[in-house]
């Protein structure tokens, strides 16, 4: 399990900047389970999810980076809130899908010329004898403007298949799961971005802007 409380290079819990974000949020907390609770919650709507801005360079995955920002998109924000539950002592790790979300990504699946996303991350949370789900990427006020509800997290159970929205339409189906792993496997990260998406790399580029 000692793996799971360490610092990393992306879940580096060791800078101050991701020290103080952690103690910050946790002010309060008695239980370990409080405690991830807070940090969910705190990852989850303290950070605009924005999968349309990509740093893919090493440094740009860290928890510290992600801290120097308002806005982050799935990945670095399971990043962020492992490590953070790192710091105040609670085993975490990383699981990484691919996902097809039918809602608001005609945009960005038309950059991708795909309809699914690679490397949808999760953080995976040890409380009470077992590994808890939790994905922190979408927050509360995006959720109600797609008219979704968001994803709720009381430390008891998972927090991670948004299936339906308010309508009841599909909203998101998980259709790989990569395994769990205890820091960003950055390689292999990249290598399934290149071969579900080879002509956004065609530049030799690590950072994209999707926007334009």
């Amino acid at each position: 399990m000692n793996e799971y409380l360490e610092p990393t290079e992306f879940l580096d819990f060791d800078k101050q900047i991701v020290l103080d974000f952690a103690e910050k949020n946790t002010v309060g907390a008695k239980t370990e389970t409080e405690k991830a609770v807070k940090l969910y919650y705190a990852v989850r709507d303290g950070f605009q999810y924005n999968p349309y801005l990509l740093d893919l360079r090493r440094e740009g995955l860290t928890a510290s980076n992600l801290l120097t920002r308002n806005r982050g998109y799935c990945v670095e924000k399971a990043v962020l809130l492992a490590a953070c539950v790192r710091a105040v002592g609670v085993p975490s790790r990383l699981s990484f899908y691919i996902v097809r979300n039918h809602i608001a990504t005609e945009k960005l699946e038309k950059k991708l010329q795909k309809n699914y996303l690679v490397f949808h991350g999760a953080a995976e949370i040890f409380l009470n004898d077992k590994w808890l789900k939790t994905t922190p990427a979408f927050n509360a006020s995006l959720c109600k403007y797609l008219g979704v509800d968001p994803l709720e997290f009381d430390g008891t159970k998972d927090s991670i298949f948004q299936e339906y929205d308010h309508k009841g339409n599909v909203f998101m189906t998980y259709l790989h799961e990569y395994g769990a792993f205890s820091d960003l496997p950055y390689e292999l990260y990249l290598q399934e971005l290149k071969k579900h998406y080879p002509h956004i790399f065609e530049e030799g580029n690590l950072i994209y802007d999707f926007t334009k």
